[in-house]
């Protein structure tokens, strides 16, 4: 059992962490799409993608904490948007900052685990944080399918699948994309033929 004291720390690394689930992703919101997904929503499927990858040269298991710890600074941050203006660097040392108070909250061996592993993300400094970034932006496009087909406008959601135009390279996820646009494109035809859809 731990001591009375790191129980509270986790205690209160758990509710900072939980914030992810009323963080609302930021490019959502900027293109009014109606209840968008948490932070925690996207983190969360990405695990599941990690988990499914058939790829014996990645350690799996890497995959999904690195999907599940990579956005985690936003539990205190916010999620920070491209169009919000503010630096890469500036952007970077906020989540720096953010991620070694939450991870001070945190037992020696899972303080040191979990900040290695936002550090791997950040500098994509393995072949499990490259596959993982692309994850990332592939889970962002799969999304934007999703919200294209609720709200009924094949189309709209046209910036997202511009920012990560040639951005994937590995073959699994290559497949998925593929899949993805072929069924946006099917989306997209069948409302130019049918407008009133």
């Amino acid at each position: 059992m731990a001591a009375a004291g790191a129980g509270k720390s986790l205690l209160q690394f758990l509710k900072l962490v939980g914030q992810l689930k009323r963080v609302p992703r930021t490019g959502w919101v900027y293109r009014k799409v109606y209840q968008p997904e948490s932070v925690s929503d996207h983190m969360y499927r990405m695990a599941v993608m990690a988990m499914l990858t058939e790829d014996k040269a990645l350690n799996k298991d890497r995959c999904i904490k690195l999907a599940l710890v990579h956005d985690m600074a936003e539990c205190i941050v916010g999620d920070i948007a491209p169009s919000d203006n503010i630096s890469k660097e500036e952007k970077h040392r906020q989540e720096k900052d953010a991620m070694k108070h939450l991870s001070h909250l945190l037992p020696e061996d899972m303080k040191k685990e979990i900040y290695e592993l936002w550090e791997e993300y950040e500098h994509q400094s393995s072949a499990e944080a490259k596959y993982v970034k692309e994850l990332d932006q592939c889970e962002m496009i799969l999304q934007a399918l999703e919200y294209e087909e609720l709200e009924k406008r094949p189309g709209r959601l046209q910036d997202f699948y511009n920012s990560t135009a040639g951005k994937f390279k590995h073959p699994e996820i290559v497949q998925l994309v593929s899949e993805i646009y072929e069924e946006r494109d099917s989306n997209i035809a069948a409302q130019a033929d049918n407008p009133q859809l």
